[in-house]
């Protein structure tokens, strides 16, 4: 069933790309039916009996779930069509990225009650981040786009996508609101990961790459937020740390995963 329902929310985020811009309503509706599609599946995916499904693909998969979610809310109030027109074919192919790579299933049978709590707060962490940086990525194009590529007849298609978008000053405010929310989130996942490391293993702290790249992604986040409430930090500065932070980030916990289940096929467990 989880199988059927990737494929098809797959398939849904691609109709809402082909079909005319003009059938507004259409293009919604069936774009939320591929969202719910979407979740559907990852519900299944990552919470079967009596257990959870951990894995770099269904981090992605998840995190463009929150993406398109958060991009339709934000289409409300502002001209986001063209980043919608980027987004949904990334989400089609991370629907189903969970059914070729499905990652390992740990038991919650004798886990604290933290456990559970901890994965979901740093899997909401790491989406909002992870919209953070899709952001800082298109604001990153929009941006050369603008100085170098303007009137380029081998762009025009680039031309057209771009004037779908907001202002570069309305991106930048909607980048702040993800990384704000994300670091929030990432700080308690940091501080729920300390409950969890003393109640399994005795220790605040268990020193290990994973570990020590999400301190410094969260301080790396810090950093760009005190400079932009402090020192009014703009333009490339902020795509830099957004970027370097998500990165940072990506190693922690989807590289590490992918290294793990695809290079050394060894269980997380």
């Amino acid at each position: 069933m989880q199988i059927y329902l990737s494929f098809l929310a797959a398939g849904l985020y691609i109709l809402s790309v082909v079909l005319p811009g003009r059938l507004l309503t259409l293009v919604n509706a069936v774009s939320v039916l591929a969202w719910l599609t979407h979740g559907m599946a990852l519900w299944l995916t990552i919470f079967p009996d009596h257990a959870l499904r951990v894995g770099f693909a269904v981090m992605l998969s998840a995190a463009l779930w929150v993406s398109v979610f958060v991009c339709w809310l934000e289409n409300r109030n502002a001209a986001l069509d063209g980043l919608r027109l980027l987004l949904m074919p990334n989400a089609a192919v991370m629907a189903i990225l969970p059914s070729f790579f499905p990652g390992s299933l740990i038991a919650l049978a004798g886990k604290t009650a933290m456990f559970p709590w901890h994965v979901v707060i740093a899997m909401l962490a790491y989406s909002t981040l992870t919209i953070a940086a899709f952001h800082a990525v298109v604001m990153t194009v929009q941006d050369k786009h603008l100085h170098q590529l303007r009137g380029s007849h081998q762009a025009d298609w680039l031309n057209k996508l771009i004037d779908r978008l907001p202002a570069l000053l309305t991106m930048e405010k909607i980048l702040f609101r993800f990384v704000l929310l994300g670091f929030v989130l990432l700080t308690l996942t940091v501080l729920s990961g300390v409950i969890f490391s003393e109640q399994v293993l005795g220790v605040a702290f268990k020193w290990d790459h994973k570990t020590l790249l999400s301190l410094l992604s969260w301080l790396l986040f810090a950093i760009l937020l005190t400079g932009r409430f402090w020192r009014g930090w703009r333009g490339k500065t902020v795509l830099t740390f957004t970027l370097s932070g998500f990165v940072t980030l990506l190693l922690a916990y989807v590289g590490s995963r992918f290294v793990l289940e695809v290079l050394l096929h060894r269980s997380l467990s």
